[in-house]
């Protein structure tokens, strides 16, 4: 890697899936039948070179997205290996918006799942390619069909097998590919015999390859009237067209395999090269010039100005500070100054190193397509856009959830409270869906996150990592509130004292939005009732005043405020005025319009063996869950339902008691909606 590959022979993926996919073993396995590894990592085993922290080996679960780089068929695959715990769905969040290709992990037994619909998703919104990898082929229940059956109805996908498995469950052994026409066989070992097709598949292997071709065909207009002509389409115009398909993401090819085994990793990188396009195939990034608001296009070429995403920032206990970056155009070197246009300032970027998980290579210089790591960006957080001061540009960052869950953590003495605050500081610079603020009553600080998980690793990395001892609370629900009826109220903040005083004076209406809206502020105030500079401090007091509702306490989301009226004086009006008026008005509005309590709906799947069905089901009753749908076979049945976060609390161990520990769920956010009016007294005397 002594010399950049073209631009042409670069592919930045990611690999992505539910929990418990085989995400990080097809990773792991990548590197060693790549050269990059000389020993294979074990997830089991704890010795997963992509799974680096000490919480991801315990665990035996990706916390952290890992980077890494290798060599496959002389083009250059930069991989990011992403959680698959919804808990951790910021670093998949993040790494899709960087990516230009990704490979989505499917368990063969159990189809799509939960977080695999939440990962398509995202990858849908970032209009990122795909391939599917049909993993755990030789596990018992294992059914390829049935899994490209579940894309269809799940994902509402296009998917296109390219191969086709040879025997399944224990009698699994090779794949037959559709395109080549030949046969692979793993017998056992890392690397894939070629043999004929066998002779009892041959009219299946007929039907499915002829499936395939029509498929492809279907996509380009010159290939459909050959084919038509009844040409024989040779393979690699086959091949051309998939690619041209699947990066307008008409079709979405699907592979199989056992990555446990190594069995089938060599053609699925075969597929990352052939079907996953190389940043030069995907459209120009666009961003807005900060000075002239315009949107501006930066081509992948190493000689446009220089332009790069901050994805994210680590702390390194050995080289410090950490900004991955994903270049998108022109290049830079170690110890050139650039420019956060996000921030407006100038910052030196110091070494640029090229990683391996939490292993490092140090590089001269980095060009459009590759994705990095900058040491000296002190400025540079999540999201930011350097680039070339006299071509400055901001591009789109990637878009994080709402934490729903909170705890309290204080220190244990005097001497950490400095340590918790700088330690903190350095998580949450880290992890954008970590929100930490200071309550003002109790005097304590207030962690939010994602769900249990994501904070009790919080938790623990805060005491390995950084040494702190504290106390920390249980967790609490992040509740909203709302209002539910339109109403409109002045506030008037009038102070005289002995020299100026103070006067700000507004009329607000508030009307409530569809959930899911935030909170909106408009201003229609014509003929300078109030002047212009002083419209800021009332949006300022109105979205401070939202922090606390008047039900209980909790921030108030979707809703419009519009500011309506109002008036000032020549001499005492002040933006402090106005600030505390546009807070007075939006109180007293707020309490009018009828405010309720909101919380977390989670959407639950449990997967249980049949005889524990109505156990399950009972004590899911018990909890306020909506029963969605129930499908599954005669041993294996899953379960999914809405739930309130409120009553998920502690699930995993009363479902390992009830079931005898043979049975598992996951659970995402899905929505927020009203507190049945029986519960809300008691969230409020909490």
């Amino acid at each position: 890697m002594s010399k950049p590959l073209p631009i042409s022979r670069v592919r930045n993926i990611g690999f992505i899936a539910h929990i418990d996919a085989g995400k990080t073993t097809v990773t792991e396995r990548a590197l060693y039948v790549t050269g990059r590894t000389y020993k294979i990592g074990q997830v089991d085993l704890g010795t997963a070179v992509m799974d680096w922290m000490p919480q991801e080996r315990e665990r035996g679960i990706t916390i952290t997205a890992a980077a890494t780089t290798t060599l496959w068929q002389d083009h250059q695959i930069n991989v990011i290996d992403t959680p698959g715990h919804v808990d951790f769905t910021a670093e998949v969040e993040r790494s899709l918006r960087v990516l230009d290709g990704g490979v989505v992990v499917l368990d063969s037994v159990a189809g799509v799942q939960p977080q695999s619909e939440t990962v398509w998703r995202q990858a849908d919104k970032y209009h990122v390619p795909r391939i599917c990898f049909v993993n755990k082929m030789d596990r018992v229940g294992a059914d390829f069909e049935r899994t490209i059956q579940t894309m269809r109805h799940r994902l509402n996908a296009n998917p296109l097998a390219v191969q086709m498995p040879i025997g399944e469950e224990a009698d699994y052994e090779g794949v037959m590919d559709l395109m080549r026409e030949r046969a692979y066989y793993w017998n056992g070992g890392a690397s894939p015999e070629e043999g004929p097709i066998p002779s009892e598949r041959v009219d299946d292997f007929q039907r499915y390859r002829d499936a395939m071709i029509e498929r492809i065909v279907e996509t380009e207009d010159s290939l459909m009237i050959r084919y038509l002509e009844g040409e024989d389409i040779p393979v690699d115009d086959l091949k051309s067209a998939l690619r041209k398909a699947t990066i307008a993401q008409q079709l979405v090819p699907v592979l199989c395999g056992s990555a446990l085994k190594t069995y089938g990793v060599q053609p699925l990188l075969d597929a990352v090269v052939d079907y996953l396009p190389s940043p030069a195939d995907v459209p120009s990034v666009e961003g807005e010039n900060p000075d002239t608001d315009e949107i501006e296009v930066r081509p992948a070429h190493p000689n446009a100005p220089f332009s790069a995403l901050a994805m994210k920032v680590t702390t390194d206990p050995y080289v410090g500070r950490l900004v991955y970056l994903r270049v998108y155009s022109g290049s830079v070197k170690s110890g050139a100054m650039v420019y956060n246009a996000t921030k407006g300032r100038r910052e030196r970027l110091g070494r640029i190193l090229q990683m391996h998980a939490n292993h490092r290579q140090e590089v001269a210089e980095i060009g459009a397509g590759h994705i990095a790591a900058a040491i000296g960006l002190k400025s540079t957080f999540t999201g930011d856009t350097i680039c070339d001061q006299d071509h400055p540009v901001i591009l789109e960052p990637p878009t994080f959830p709402t934490p729903v869950i909170s705890l309290a953590i204080e220190p244990i003495s005097q001497a950490d409270r400095d340590k918790l605050i700088d330690s903190i500081g350095k998580l949450v610079e880290e992890d954008p869906t970590f929100i930490v603020r200071h309550d003002e009553e109790t005097g304590q600080t207030v962690i939010s996150g994602m769900g249990e998980l994501h904070l009790e690793v919080f938790v623990d990395r805060l005491r390995r990592e950084f040494g702190v001892a504290a106390n920390v609370g249980r967790p609490k629900v992040s509740y909203r509130e709302t209002a539910t009826n339109p109403s409109r109220a002045q506030g008037r903040f009038v102070r005289q004292t002995g020299g100026h005083g103070q006067y700000g004076d507004v009329v607000l209406e508030i009307e409530p939005l569809e959930r899911g809206e935030g909170l909106i502020f408009e201003s229609k105030i014509t003929g300078g009732a109030i002047p212009q500079q002083f419209i800021r401090p009332v949006e300022q007091g109105v979205r401070q005043a939202a922090e606390n509702g008047s039900v209980a306490g909790y921030q108030v989301v979707d809703m419009k405020v519009t500011l309506i009226d109002g008036s000032f004086h020549a001499v005492d009006s002040s933006e402090i005025a106005f600030r505390a008026a546009g807070s007075m008005a939006f109180k007293e509005a707020f309490r009018k319009g009828k405010p309720i309590l909101l919380e977390p709906i989670m959407e639950m799947e449990v997967v249980t063996p049949a005889e524990f069905l109505g156990s399950v089901l009972g004590d899911l009753n018990s909890r306020r869950a909506q029963i969605q749908n129930i499908e599954g076979g005669d041993a294996i049945q899953q379960i999914r339902v809405l739930v309130p976060l409120a009553e998920s609390f502690r699930y995993a161990g009363v479902l390992r008691s009830i079931t005898q520990g043979r049975a598992s769920h996951t659970m995402e956010f899905k929505y927020y909606q009203p507190v049945p009016s029986g519960h809300v007294q008691e969230i409020i005397n909490r």
